[in-house]
């Protein structure tokens, strides 16, 4: 006979990659080199290109006389904060877990991407407040410098090649943020096709287009930002995973040998990863060594299958929704009591005693050694346990075993 599963096991692992031990790693070191390297390197690439085109476009526009490509420009500058502060965050993310950071650093990442969405907003809706405005003074439109043409074509061109070229790193080390200014270098790559128009229209003779590139460009921007605020927000309030993801993962619990059902699973995402808890149930029969395993063995599953970062796997020997409450009932040691005194046999306290909490109700099995008990007064002690059950204020059932009990 095995001994029980009591009520409840929880089994919460840390991370599936060990922290590291004190004096092993700089406090800098990051917990995933390739990727570290990876993005620093390509926002540095970022860096030199923003850098360039934000002067250009700014000095251009400016003695160029074009609104839309000075906005472009802003545009631009706001692209090369947002590198320095992918830089920061890409640094900051990396760190190892730690004692005041269990789950590690990953949601820097969030909390900038929150930071560089507001920005935007507040940027594009500044750039279209200025361009209202000066369409309010028709008088004051001026043709542009055809220099400023080929400025937006230069600045449309290295966009959208930035794009591409981000988009590939992003997916490749699976980083949010990456991937987040690589859709803002999208979305430049867009405003300057935008500006482009708008020049070209000035230059033909519709002089007010300059103006109203320079207004969508700041909608688009603004756009942009509140999109990538709301995504981080979302995440920083907890916010589960996908239903297709969800289901993916209940069906990988579910698959586990050894796991009966399943419920209250959630979700929620950590930057480019994701957390877990799950209820399994179990046979309520087995022992607890055995329930263990089955919780390990349904976490590795969850953590090889699906991009996760913890599973935390709490096990239920029933369907704890659906019967009602153990927690009312007493400890191990009044029930050894009171069921000591109703068998009016003392020696129970020193027997091998399984208690079974199920449904509100305890199962007991109580172990004699075959020579102790023989089948005659084993028969009459059953019967007596049997009696009891029907009455007890805490006993289901009670069975007497009196052989191949272990010692």
């Amino acid at each position: 006979m095995l001994a029980p599963l009591g009520h409840t096991i929880t089994d919460m692992k840390n991370h599936s990659h060990p922290h590291p031990h004190h004096g092993e790693v700089e406090p800098f070191d990051p917990a995933h080199p390739e990727r570290f390297a990876a993005a620093q390197k390509c926002t540095w690439v970022s860096v030199g290109i923003n850098l360039l085109l934000t002067v250009l476009q700014l000095v251009v526009g400016y003695f160029g006389r074009s609104q839309a490509l000075i906005a472009d420009g802003l545009h631009s500058l706001s692209d090369l904060l947002s590198d320095f502060l992918v830089l920061f965050a890409n640094r900051e993310s990396s760190r190892h877990a730690d004692a005041r950071h269990p789950y590690g650093h990953a949601r820097i990442e969030t909390a900038a991407t929150l930071l560089l969405g507001a920005a935007l907003a507040a940027l594009g809706v500044g750039l279209l407040i200025a361009a209202g405005m000066k369409l309010q003074d028709p008088a004051n439109l001026q043709p542009v410098h055809p220099v400023a043409l080929w400025v937006a074509l230069l600045t449309l061109v290295a966009k959208e090649g930035l794009f591409h070229y981000l988009m590939a790193v992003a997916k490749r080390v699976r980083s949010q943020l990456l991937a987040a200014n690589a859709w803002h270098s999208r979305s430049d790559a867009a405003s300057s096709l935008v500006v482009l128009i708008g020049i070209g229209g000035n230059l033909l003779g519709y002089v007010f287009l300059d103006l109203i590139a320079a207004a969508v460009v700041g909608v688009m921007i603004a756009r942009m930002g509140v999109k990538l605020a709301q995504g981080a927000l979302a995440e920083l309030i907890d916010t589960g995973l996908d239903a297709a993801e969800v289901k993916a993962i209940r069906d990988t619990l579910r698959n586990t040998p050894g796991v009966c059902g399943l419920h209250e699973l959630r979700t929620r995402k950590m930057a480019d990863n994701a957390l877990v808890d799950a209820h399994i149930v179990v046979d309520p029969k087995i022992s607890v060594s055995e329930g263990h395993y089955i919780a390990e063995a349904a976490r590795q599953a969850v953590l090889s299958k699906h991009h996760v970062l913890d599973v935390m796997v709490h096990i239920d020997p029933e369907d704890d929704r659906k019967v009602r409450p153990n927690a009312h009932l007493p400890d191990r040691f009044v029930l050894l009591g009171h069921l000591s005194e109703q068998l009016n046999d003392s020696s129970i306290r020193e027997r091998r005693v399984v208690f079974h909490y199920l449904d509100g109700k305890v199962d007991a099995e109580v172990f004699f050694p075959s020579q102790e008990l023989p089948a005659e007064r084993a028969e009459a002690l059953q019967a007596q346990c049997n009696t009891l059950a029907l009455k007890d204020e805490y006993f289901r059932s009670i069975h007497i075993h009196c052989s191949g009990a272990p010692e």
